[in-house]
């Protein structure tokens, strides 16, 4: 299938089942050309791994569409922060202290206040970025009082080996309890599940792109 094919096929899931959700369509590591043709499909939200991949990428491109939405949705380090801030739209990755000070001070420096979501590592996972479901109350407290950080939501990743339902559900759980709206969750292959539980927002590469080259 086309990516337009495909674009077309998830928005009618999005539609039938949770109809005011985002597609976001993961570019990362994605040829030129099936950028072009995303862009040619009328795809505007897009979401990014790596900030340099991301400056190359886009810089120009939004340019020419000044209706691009851009997510950064893998780490942060703090010394890529300036060139997130000057890029993206939205900052889905915000999962510490250190983070969330060089956020706000760069935001200031640049007059960009970005909405942010929290990251959170729902399956408390060691080698994964993210705050623990136990940490997220005061981290938020953190990031809005201390910080002004604009927190819309939460995102994120359930463990490879798990049933994600179970974390799309606690996902939202914790947003309802911090009086957060917006929920990032759900993938290529699990994204259905993750509008059925409230998604705001669905990050998919494979099912919206196609099988990358070898």
């Amino acid at each position: 299938m086309s990516i337009s094919e495909n674009r077309a096929r998830l928005l009618n899931d999005i539609e039938t089942v949770h109809p005011s959700a985002k597609l976001i369509a993961v570019s990362k590591r994605q040829p030129e050309e099936r950028i072009e043709e995303a862009l040619a499909s009328a795809q505007r939200i897009f979401g990014e791994n790596r900030v340099q991949e991301a400056v190359t990428r886009w810089q120009e491109r939004k340019k020419n569409y000044p209706d691009l939405e851009l997510h950064l949705i893998g780490p942060l380090q703090t010394n890529k922060v300036k060139e997130a801030v000057a890029l993206f739209d939205v900052i889905q990755v915000v999962d510490r202290e250190k983070l969330a000070i060089a956020l706000s001070k760069e935001m200031a420096l640049q007059k960009r206040f970005l909405p942010c979501l929290i990251q959170v590592n729902t399956g408390e996972e060691e080698q994964k970025s993210g705050v623990f479901p136990a940490q997220l109350t005061d981290f938020l407290g953190f990031c809005q009082k201390t910080c002004q950080l604009n927190i819309q939501g939460l995102m994120c990743i359930p463990p490879a080996d798990e049933p994600p339902a179970l974390h799309f559900a606690l996902l939202k759980k914790l947003a309802e309890e911090n009086g957060l709206k917006d929920l990032s969750m759900g993938m290529s292959g699990d994204y259905i599940d993750a509008l059925k539980l409230g998604a705001s927002m669905v990050r998919v590469g494979t099912t919206f792109f196609g099988e990358r080259d070898l």
